[in-house]
């Protein structure tokens, strides 16, 4: 390739994928994980592994993260052993962060970055574990244009577009802008196959029944067999869609934006909490709404 090195930090259910479609690229990749065999898993692929964050970017120009949150993120790069904990060496020039965390603490991540030169780029994703299998994510970017630009030939190895949409930050507010469509509308499709069920129709057929019509979606067509049938491998955790609705009303009080679908979301997802649903799947929505009625085993 251009003979720039990559890093990349979190190869989890969306990065694994991602670092191997850099891989089938051309690109040399360094892996680190919190776990090591995640990122070992990946020695088969052409990947090596480094022992820390540090290392790490002492070897890569551009480092990419996928991980948890705003404090994973931040540990990742400024704690000890971190890609900018002041040890000498440092080659990297470009941060990337496929994380979704809140906007305001990427802009203050980026802040610290820039004291080192670095360039960061807030770069959340949209497509699921499927899309970064296929190499099909839709990828929103905030930063610098310059430095936007000079990373979409790393992002189109794994991404159908990267669409740029203003200065830091700007990324992690439309991802939040598409996780307020996505919870809404998964939830909205519980509701569906619990009234469905009820009231004696077969759930399963709703996507064959709305195919084409204003209802049909990728995600109808996703989380109706999910919710249906059981079997399915999890694509993500219901706690991840809480951290994103709460971030999603953080900067709804922020800015003074209504949003009472939201806020009913975020409701239902605390009720889920509460019932033990945590870690159950995207689709576990349906089983919040599915509790026996009265006179029911």
């Amino acid at each position: 390739m251009d003979g720039q090195v990559l890093g990349f930090c979190g190869p989890g259910l969306m990065g694994a994928p991602m670092i191997r479609h850099l891989l089938r690229a051309g690109h040399a990749v360094r892996v680190w994980n919190r776990s090591p065999a995640k990122a070992q898993a990946l020695i088969a692929d052409g990947a090596q592994v480094a022992a820390t964050p540090g290392e790490l970017a002492r070897e890569a120009d551009v480092v990419l993260l996928c991980v948890a949150d705003a404090a994973a993120v931040e540990q990742v790069v400024f704690g000890e052993h971190g890609l900018l904990a002041g040890m000498p060496g440092v080659r990297v020039r470009r941060i990337v962060d496929h994380s979704s965390i809140p906007p305001d603490a990427t802009r203050r991540l980026a802040e610290r970055a820039a004291a080192f030169g670095v360039g960061w780029i807030d770069a959340p994703v949209s497509g699921g574990v499927a899309g970064a299998q296929n190499g099909t994510l839709a990828i929103m970017a905030g930063g610098a244009a310059a430095d936007v630009e000079a990373v979409t030939p790393i992002l189109g190895a794994y991404a159908a577009r990267v669409t740029h949409m203003g200065g830091v930050g700007a990324g992690q507010t439309t991802k939040l802008c598409n996780q307020a469509i996505v919870t809404a509308t998964v939830a909205a499709i519980a509701e569906a196959v619990s009234l469905a069920r009820r009231s004696g129709i077969e759930a399963a057929k709703l996507p064959e029944a709305l195919a084409g019509g204003w209802a049909d979606s990728t995600l109808l067509r996703t989380f109706v067999p999910r919710m249906t049938q059981d079997g399915f491998e999890s694509i993500g955790a219901l706690k991840t869609f809480q951290k994103d609705v709460d971030t999603i009303a953080a900067a709804a009080a922020q800015t003074g934006t209504p949003m009472p679908v939201s806020g009913t979301v975020q409701q239902l997802l605390r009720l889920a909490a509460a019932m033990g649903l945590e870690q159950a799947d995207f689709s576990g929505f349906i089983d919040v709404l599915q509790t026996p009625r009265s006179g029911e085993a």
